[in-house]
């Protein structure tokens, strides 16, 4: 990073920096890891009952951390050690669905919370009524930054059912809600994805919150359309127009390496005589907390009662269980 230059080209040299200390952390992480192995054969060697409760928690903990390792040893994708840019969309069912949005955004704020990653609302739009969990959502994208976090998440694309006494109805009948969650890698090479620049129309509006009311006075947020593919993103983040827009192009040229992706996927899939799923139809996952509570994924036969942990961000036995599947 001293060398005469480096700096020059500041995107390049701070995507090398971020993998320096990447690279730095990993190895950290492995000489911690060993001298806890060391530790704990000396606590297993030196014996005694009353350290019985002590080494089985710290035995478990580090369980769980080699049992991390190996999955990310699965990683073996272009993007998979890169951060993510987490999208949710609500569906089929009104309020309900807007506020199961705004649940799926907490459970996945929070699940990135627990792994130590940063992150950042790259844009929001809000539902018109508050609910139990705060403003109904109608569509939000989320950075999530982190080593591993696209290569952990990638896996939770698709639709995410919910069923419950609705919090709206005045009859306190049970409702079925619908919401789809996409996930792309946050940074894709230049030399991935050609967008010319005939092939979009920009907008710029002003940036909204909660209730409608406007959040700054200038229009700073900005929305890109690729007119060939529909395919549209909208960034309010930044202060800026300019930094909006630098950010929109590199989020729209994420959405356009995974709809290639997915063509390539089903092209592959109808040479080996599979019918591809519709994207929208198949329902990876269901939540269901009326008449009984149970979390499924229907990928993978994965199942638990505990709810309310799920929602929480407890959700790593499902991403653990989809890595096992997809390799």
């Amino acid at each position: 990073m001293a060398t005469p230059g480096f700096w020059d080209d500041r995107a390049r040299a701070q995507a090398r920096s971020e993998e320096l200390a990447r690279l730095k952390k990993e190895t950290a992480r492995w000489e911690r890891l060993a001298g806890d192995v060391e530790s704990l054969g000396e606590r297993a060697a030196a014996g005694g009952e009353e350290a019985r409760p002590e080494f089985e928690r710290r035995y478990a903990l580090l369980a769980r951390e080699v049992r991390a390792l190996e999955t990310e040893r699965r990683f073996s994708g272009a993007y998979d050690r890169g951060s993510a840019v987490l999208s949710i969309f609500s569906g089929a069912g009104g309020k309900d669905a807007e506020d199961w949005a705004a649940m799926l955004r907490r459970m996945y704020g929070r699940w990135a919370e627990r792994r130590g990653f940063k992150t950042r609302t790259l844009n929001e739009h809000f539902g018109e009524l508050e609910g139990p969990s705060g403003w109904g959502i109608k569509n939000v994208s989320l950075e999530i930054r982190g080593p591993y976090a696209y290569g952990y998440l990638k896996g939770e694309s698709g639709v995410h059912r919910l069923v419950r006494i609705s919090p709206f109805d005045a009859s306190s009948r049970r409702h079925t809600s619908f919401a789809l969650v996409e996930v792309m890698p946050e940074f894709v090479a230049p030399g991935e994805v050609a967008i010319k620049p005939e092939e979009i129309h920009i907008d710029f509006f002003r940036s909204s919150g909660p209730g409608g009311q406007n959040v700054n006075k200038r229009e700073t947020a900005v929305r890109i359309t690729h007119l060939p593919t529909k395919t549209q993103v909208a960034v309010q983040v930044e202060r800026s127009q300019e930094r909006n827009r630098e950010i929109a192009l590199k989020l729209l040229a994420a959405k356009l390496y995974q709809l290639n992706v997915r063509a390539q996927e089903a092209e592959a899939a109808r040479l080996r005589g599979q019918a591809p799923a519709i994207e929208w139809g198949s329902q990876i996952r269901s939540y269901v907390l009326q008449p009984y509570q149970l979390v499924k994924d229907h990928r993978t036969g994965q199942e638990t009662a505990k709810v309310e942990q799920v929602l929480d961000g407890d959700i790593d036995e499902f991403i653990e269980a989809e890595l096992r599947q997809a390799k």
